[in-house]
């Protein structure tokens, strides 16, 4: 008789799913992640997938990971390298076992290790575990055999079968952890909803995954627990940043009591933005999947001067194309909020992957002098409150905005808590008052803000016309007369220049840090991981991460000037680095720059600002 098997609890765990791109282990990482998110632990995952369309099965190009991390408490980052690491093909342990840690769990299906599977992968011997000096422990099952045994009777062919793979690693990962299936059940009769029989086969195998790990232990002593330590009750979901911002333009149309359009062409990592969109017609969205970027920007410009609370998604490629479009809307200053998912670049670059390479390209990236605010979403679940912030800013300023967001943060997930709307703030547009009827003209100003007075077309008594050529700011008339260009110039960067946004908050040893880590966007959550250990091991450090890039918030030169060494960490080549040095008098950082297409390692980043406080 065997020992019974002990449950041990954990604060944290991370898991990655990797095979070939055909076999769904995006799709298995998302129902772990589901499950995760739902019984109230708290998540961050990691797509890495490339960019083939389909590379050759079994070749080492063509592998797709998909990473979480799970914890009791707060989790920021998706964990350097995984606990348990599930390759489902030769090719898959050779490029991936490298993300494992020493002491990992690793499951293979002894399916996919023929020796035709190990050419493919380069493997010189027929020992791959040996080979590779693997020293974990390994749970080799062959899977792809028992789904075709656990699906023989369903009529499905060898392909249709073999496709169910996914699901039986996934099986054995929840019984590793002690997860309930009814919510993966739940998940897959939802996907699968117009293919009942495909979502019966999938249920049938991940209870065969699971029953595997039950009646043989699957070569281990424990199974493991993590216990929600969730301190705010609620709803809660597993929400990716694409998802989080479709919710925040929807929640914002809705506070202001206006229809939200999309005008959008479909471009990786920003597409499920307009999928998602395009699912709502019943809440008053209306998506056009436009014939190219330039008709998704200039269709959203035609909704913002109808009267809509309009949005453009696109990459950095496309904000190429978009750029003359949203110059448009900076000189007619109508409100439009321009999602930039970024990727690596230039030009295709590395479509699948992230950087943070457009931000220069936001603020500067247009002819004239063109100013248009900038916000950067911080995480996953960040992006609702990104998104709804670009809007109340380009609603309430009647000015463009662009919201950054990146690959790692679009098609990364957190768990999420559903939000009550009356706890937003209100979002206001300024229309023009009853008092200017038939007196309207589209340039006249609110002297306290220097926003514009906003008169949707159609509105008796407030007829007017709005260009791309410069306006004299009284009469509304075209004029080239010098003095009007100079002054509504100013007036349009000044705009701009006074909207209130917070202050940047520090974090960590915000009173006497010797190093003060400075970040933006979507690397917070390893920015602030690498200050934690640090303040765990000793060195006095802190965080200061901006969400406002354009424009900073008020007390930035102060933070910035307060501590004896200061960092800009991001994934490009200095670029806010020298935006901070160009608004910020005397300010002289230290950098760290990849860019690599990766999230950062957060033992890489402690390393490098050790060595900073050290000199």
């Amino acid at each position: 008789m065997s020992e019974p098997l002990v449950v041990k609890e954990l604060e944290q765990v991370v898991v990655r799913f990797s095979g070939d791109s055909g076999d769904g282990m995006q799709l298995a990482g998302n129902i772990f992640s589901t499950i995760s998110a739902t019984v109230g632990n708290d998540i961050s995952t990691f797509p890495d997938y490339p960019a083939d369309i389909r590379a050759p099965q079994g070749s080492l190009t063509g592998v797709s990971g998909f990473q979480i991390h799970i914890g009791a408490g707060k989790v920021f980052t998706p964990g350097d390298q995984c606990d348990v690491l599930v390759a489902m093909n030769a090719a898959a342990l050779k490029t991936q076992y490298k993300f494992a840690k020493p002491t990992a769990c690793i499951i293979i299906d002894t399916d996919c290790f023929k020796k035709t599977d190990l050419d493919k992968a380069a493997f010189k011997t027929d020992d791959p575990i040996a080979e590779m000096g693997i020293k974990q422990d390994v749970i080799a099952a062959p899977i792809s055999q028992m789904v075709k045994d656990c699906l023989a009777d369903t009529g499905m062919d060898n392909k249709a079968m073999l496709k169910c793979r996914n699901m039986f690693a996934l099986g054995l990962v929840c019984w590793l952890f002690n997860r309930d299936l009814s919510i993966a059940e739940n998940y897959l009769r939802t996907k699968f909803a117009k293919k009942p029989a495909i979502a019966e086969a999938n249920i049938r195998v991940i209870h065969a995954g699971y029953d595997y790990g039950h009646n043989t232990h699957a070569s281990t002593s424990h199974t493991y627990t993590i216990e929600s330590k969730v301190k705010v009750p609620g709803k809660y979901m597993d929400i990716s940043g694409n998802k989080a911002t479709a919710y925040g333009l929807i929640a914002a149309a809705e506070k202001a009591g206006l229809k939200l359009y999309l005008g959008s062409y479909p471009i990786t990592p920003a597409t499920d933005i307009l999928h998602e969109l395009s699912k709502h017609k019943s809440l008053g969205v209306t998506t056009v999947q436009c014939e190219d970027e330039i008709a998704g920007c200039a269709s959203a410009v035609g909704a913002a001067f109808a009267g809509a609370l309009a949005a453009t998604s696109t990459s950095g490629p496309g904000i190429c194309l978009k750029s003359e479009a949203m110059n448009l809307a900076v000189i007619q200053e109508l409100p439009l909020v321009v999602i930039d998912v970024q990727r690596g670049g230039p030009s295709t670059g590395l479509p699948t992957k992230s950087e943070q390479t457009d931000l220069l390209q936001t603020l500067f990236g247009r002819n004239g002098e063109s100013p248009m605010p900038v916000i950067a979403a911080a995480s996953p679940t960040d992006c609702f409150d990104a998104a709804y912030n670009a809007c109340k800013m380009a609603l309430e300023h009647m000015t463009p905005v662009v919201l950054l967001t990146d690959a790692f943060v679009a098609n990364g997930s957190g768990a999420w808590r559903l939000p009550k709307l009356e706890d937003y703030p209100a979002i206001n547009p300024p229309y023009a008052p009853e008092e200017q009827k038939d007196n309207y003209t589209p340039y006249r100003r609110n002297p306290e803000t220097g926003v514009r007075y906003w008169a949707v077309p159609g509105r008796e008594g407030f007829m007017h016309i709005l260009g791309g050529l410069e306006k004299d700011g009284d009469t509304g008339a075209i004029s080239t007369d010098p003095e009007n260009h100079d002054r509504m110039c100013r007036e349009r960067a000044d705009k701009v220049a006074r909207i209130p946004v917070p202050g940047v908050e520090v974090q960590g040893c915000k009173d006497d840090a010797e190093l003060l880590i400075v970040g933006f966007g979507g690397t917070y959550g390893h920015l602030y991981s690498a200050m934690e250990e640090l303040n765990h091991a000793g060195y006095k450090v802190a965080l200061a991460h901006f969400r406002n890039l354009n424009p900073l918030p008020a007390n930035t030169a102060e933070v910035l000037h307060k501590y004896p060494k200061v960092v800009v960490a991001e994934q490009n080549l200095g670029q806010f680095a020298a935006f901070l040095r160009m608004k910020v008098d005397g300010f002289v950082p230290y950098q760290f720059n990849q860019v690599k297409g990766q999230p950062f390692v957060v033992s890489e980043l402690v390393n490098a600002f050790a060595d900073l406080v050290k000199s």
